[in-house]
């Protein structure tokens, strides 16, 4: 059983031009997760991340909240094969 694991989360809501990718980089390098976020052109956002089991886990949670300005109606999670990486991008 590994220690580590990688997830895909598409976020919906009020969550483009609230900052949510920048928090979501803040929060995710705090626990040391690698990955990416991004928005999408429908107004989502999803990210990728990956890392220890808790570290994801405890993301997750955040996730369900996210930064002050943000509304999130709804967070899918998937599991993903992500095989690291450095640091915690966002995406253009």
């Amino acid at each position: 059983m590994s220690d580590t694991k990688a997830i895909h989360a598409r976020i919906e809501g009020r969550v483009q031009g609230v900052s949510f990718r920048a928090w979501t980089q803040i929060e995710a390098k705090t626990r040391g997760l690698t990955g990416w976020v991004r928005n999408e052109a429908d107004g989502a956002v999803t990210t990728l991340m990956a890392g220890p089991v808790a570290s994801v886990d405890e993301m997750l949670r955040e996730l369900n909240h996210g930064p002050p300005a943000a509304v999130v109606r709804s967070v899918e999670v998937s599991e993903a094969d992500w095989q690291g990486g450095n640091g915690f991008e966002i995406l253009r």
